[in-house]
């Protein structure tokens, strides 16, 4: 398998249009004039998905207060995302990639160490994209528990 295209600073965001939780399609681009971080994870309602995701519906009215929203990705179908979204009361939109076209182009998936083994997987990524849609952020490998704290440090927010 070959190393995973990453994404840096100043590259141009991969533009996306995915279903969100409820089946309405969501695209970068309509977040064009406002600062968004796009995170991407493994599995909605596993216990390290379900920390992140509710460090971000915790923060998010600060997140917003300083001008950036918050897109969570993930391989699940959105049935799945609806019920993961309403368990946990999560206030951010929840997009669906199943065919990782998305996480791929944004090299969010592909392989990773996990316990000790090499697998093909979603790896759990933070990316903050600018007003003009240009990576301002990203962050490969983050640690679901800590993150969301961490990056707030980050971004002074």
């Amino acid at each position: 398998m070959t190393e995973n295209h990453r994404l840096n600073v100043g590259d141009t965001a991969p533009e996306f249009t995915l279903p969100d939780a409820d089946g309405k399609e969501v695209s970068l681009a309509d977040y064009r004039g406002r600062k968004v971080i796009v995170y991407f994870y493994p599995a909605a309602s596993t216990p390290g998905c379900t920390k992140q995701a509710c460090d971000f519906r915790d923060s998010l009215a600060e997140l917003n207060g300083a001008g950036i929203d918050v897109l969570g990705i993930s391989p699940d179908k959105p049935a799945k995302l609806a019920k993961f979204r309403d368990n946990e009361n999560l206030t951010f939109p929840l997009l669906s990639d199943p065919d990782r076209e998305v996480l791929q182009a944004w090299g969010a998936f592909g392989e990773k160490t996990m316990y000790g083994k090499k697998i093909t997987g979603v790896i759990r990524s933070t990316f903050l994209v600018d007003e003009q849609g240009k990576i301002e952020l990203a962050q490969y490998n983050v640690r679901a528990t800590g993150h969301v704290a961490k990056l707030r440090r980050d971004l002074s927010v």
